[in-house]
């Protein structure tokens, strides 16, 4: 069944199309301060187009958001964004919506969504570029199950996977179809042995085809599909599109893995380091800033780019730290961020060179020259990150900042004398140091008014008092096997 819909440009079609083809609910979807999609559904007989001048919510049951005194919000459903939603029971047309300040006759501050059409009308308005393309690359894990305990005297998780080297000894309930009650392969890939394996080593063959049907069903073009590094991880390449349709598509995305597994009494996740030593999930992202047509990335300089090219890459490298509280959002984000795992921490840029944290990849023609951003993983609200990583590039460019020469080693193998010496920055080692940096930047982000005071004072309280200060003040099991006998 195909899900996608005709691109709508009034109410007047959406509520025809819906009457036509049997739709019984609209759902009206949002994102929070921290990227997750909330929703509000209608039954068809209750919409009609003046719905789609503003649906009215509560703004203080959101987190963070507004005080109950001033709780009216509206939601604005942007219908070309449309589509059927693949799993509810009954036919739903789903929109993504932009939050409405009715106080301030504006955009809300705190939208994401917002905040990132904001970054581009910055854009638009300075000259440098009338098109910014973006294309992220999310990686994910699927697992069998997950147990966790968070209590005074507990501290504690466990995750499964019958492609988990600790099964090598289990039977398997359930995991073929030979009629076997308990079952085990015997094939496994091994820890950072997953790249690119066949079946039966890789387990997910199946399940991932159905997570790019799926997509593609409701019209997301995807290009490649494959098993990554890590054990139970996957990735799926999705095509490029402007910042908005690209971070709308991570939450299509996002929310498709995530409810195929379910469907399949597995749970998947887009955490950036579930296991202790196997590689990590990533959100890679590829840029290229487009005026009149024409790629400005592309050029006679180093690769087949430009200096706009590389004073973009300036721009984000020098203020990558700063970027990080968005593109690295969580405290976990930083045991991805370590040597050993392919996981770039180094802030250089190189070609072909993935332990740079900005690759240039090989691409043939110019319409293809672009720059891959490897620090960002999937915890970011991508609407925040794509927003943060545009903000410092166009700095870049305006400032004419240059990266320097490219790192051709492999800057895995430095040890930190070394990246000492060769003055080489490198990302924060926690939340708590990039949220300091994004403080001390902030006036990058809120040129233009894209990222409000408000919004970054915000953002800050939100992550020290519900993430940073939490994981700071709680034992780690590994603490007891290091401390416990002192």
């Amino acid at each position: 069944m195909q899900f996608a819909t005709p691109k709508f440009t009034s109410g007047k079609e959406v509520v025809e199309y819906a009457k036509k083809n049997g739709v019984l609910f609209y759902d009206f979807r949002f994102t929070d301060i921290k990227g997750m999609w909330h929703h509000v559904s209608y039954y068809v007989n209750s919409v009609n187009e003046d719905t789609f001048k503003g649906i009215p919510f509560d703004g203080s049951s959101i987190a963070r958001w507004q005080p109950i005194n001033a709780s009216d919000m509206q939601l604005h459903p942007e219908i070309s964004t449309a589509f059927l939603d693949p799993f509810t029971a009954d036919k739903t047309l789903v929109m993504f919506c932009d939050v409405w300040d009715i106080y301030k006759n504006q955009y809300y501050d705190k939208c994401p969504r917002s905040i990132a059409k904001k970054a581009l009308e910055f854009m638009n308005k300075s000259g440098i570029a009338d098109t910014a393309y973006f294309g992220p690359e999310n990686e994910f894990f699927v697992f069998d199950s997950l147990k966790v305990r968070d209590e005074i005297n507990c501290q504690y998780y466990e995750l499964d996977s019958n492609e988990g080297t600790w099964n090598t000894h289990s039977e398997i309930p359930g995991s073929n179809n030979t009629g076997k009650i308990n079952f085990n392969s015997g094939h496994r890939p091994g820890t950072k042995g997953g790249y690119f394996p066949v079946a039966p080593i890789d387990s997910q063959v199946d399940l991932r085809a159905e997570f790019v049907k799926t997509l593609e069903a409701i019209g997301m073009e995807t290009f490649v599909v494959h098993h990554e590094v890590a054990q139970a991880q996957g990735e799926i390449g999705v095509k490029f599109g402007t910042l908005i349709e690209a971070a709308d598509n991570v939450q299509k995305l996002k929310y498709i893995v995530k409810m195929v597994a379910h469907k399949h009494g597995k749970t998947a996740t887009f955490m950036p380091k579930p296991l202790f030593g196997d590689n990590g999930n990533g959100m890679h992202v590829h840029i290229s800033l487009w005026k009149g047509g024409k790629n400005l990335f592309a050029g006679d300089k180093y690769q087949g780019l430009s200096d706009f090219a590389f004073n973009y890459v300036g721009g984000v490298l020098k203020y990558a730290r700063a970027c990080a509280a968005f593109t690295n959002a969580s405290t976990n984000s930083y045991k991805r961020l370590i040597p050993g795992f392919e996981a770039p921490s180094i802030l250089a840029y190189s070609a072909q060179n993935r332990s740079a944290s900005c690759r240039i990849p090989f691409v043939n023609g110019e319409k293809a020259k672009r720059v891959e951003f490897r620090f960002p993983d999937s915890t970011a609200n991508p609407y925040l990150a794509f927003a943060s990583l545009l903000m410092a590039g166009l700095a870049g460019v305006s400032e004419k900042i240059d990266p320097g020469p490219a790192r051709e080693e492999d800057l895995f193998e430095l040890s930190l004398d070394e990246i000492r010496e060769k003055g080489i920055r490198q990302m924060p080692h926690t939340l708590r140091e990039a949220m300091e940096e994004m403080l001390a930047q902030r006036e990058i982000f809120k040129q233009g008014d894209v990222f409000t005071e408000n919004f970054l004072q915000t953002y800050q309280h939100y992550k020290f008092e519900t993430e940073i200060w939490p994981w700071e003040g709680r034992p780690h099991p590994y603490e007891f096997l290091t401390t416990y006998s002192c």
